[in-house]
């Protein structure tokens, strides 16, 4: 498996196409908390006949491993550049949920020349409040990710869908349960420190934001607020809740293929 060592911690990331394929542009993957690169696995299997596909986990996810909390939105953003840079990537788009959606707004707005188009998915320029991630923190702290598996499958899919694709729910939640504790509230406190409402003014790239129509986390207002705060704009509303690319997997695939392609 490759790893990209920093000064703190190792980063997992994976390519899916033909990396050498220099006339293919580079399309790169950022999951949201607790989860791990697998989240994009159905994007993956359909970008990457027409993109280089770069996968990775952030730090205390996934297969990378965790330097002590707390993160900033900052250090999420630096990983970024830090991957491209070692694998020589100058430019490319970039699709990133939730927290990993933030992650996209940071890098449009600080480093928005190492991006081609942006897609933000079930996010906000502000997600929750700081007292909201405190408290998730310390129930963390005390008890796990184990207990919150019920509330997090409601949060993040339909009930016709946790009935319907028990295997895909199951698998999902048995990766979110396997994300370190120091991790996830490393995550936590990036979130409740995060505010980019004002700043995203500043992204030039054309952005697409893609919201779940039934999405309690992030509702679509949240996304249509990012679409109109940007300079080139738009929002798309799925079926689902917060795992939209999961939930609706044909449509999402198929609306970023054509907003890539545009």
């Amino acid at each position: 498996m490759p790893y990209l060592d920093l000064a703190s911690h190792r980063l997992h990331y994976r390519i899916d196409g033909d990396r050498s394929a220099a006339g293919k542009p580079w399309l790169m993957f950022c999951n949201s908390l607790g989860t791990d690169l697998h989240m994009w696995d159905a994007q993956a299997a359909a970008l990457s006949q027409h993109h280089r596909v770069l996968r990775y986990d952030r730090r205390g996810h996934g297969r990378s491993s965790a330097p002590p909390p707390p993160y900033a939105l900052s250090d999420f953003g630096k990983d970024v550049l830090s991957l491209l840079d070692a694998l020589e990537i100058e430019r490319t788009h970039f699709c990133g949920l939730s927290i990993g959606g933030l992650t996209g707004q940071w890098l449009g707005i600080h480093a928005g020349q190492r991006l081609g188009k942006i897609v933000v998915c079930a996010t906000s320029a502000r997600i929750g409040t700081a007292e909201s991630w405190v408290a998730r923190m310390e129930a963390v702290q005390e008890n796990g990710l184990g207990g919150l598996t019920a509330a997090t499958a409601e949060r993040w899919f339909t009930p016709a869908f946790n009935a319907g694709q028990p295997g895909i729910v199951r698998d999902i939640l048995y990766r979110f349960t396997a994300t370190t504790v120091q991790g996830y509230i490393g995550g936590c406190a990036a979130l409740a420190t995060t505010d980019l409402r004002e700043e995203i003014t500043r992204i030039t790239n054309p952005l697409l934001a893609v919201s779940g129509k039934e999405d309690p986390v992030c509702p679509p207002s949240d996304l249509e607020s990012i679409a109109v705060r940007v300079r080139q704009g738009r929002h798309l509303s799925l079926p689902g809740r917060h795992i939209v690319n999961v939930e609706s997997a044909s449509a999402f695939n198929a609306a970023l293929s054509e907003f890539l392609d545009d």
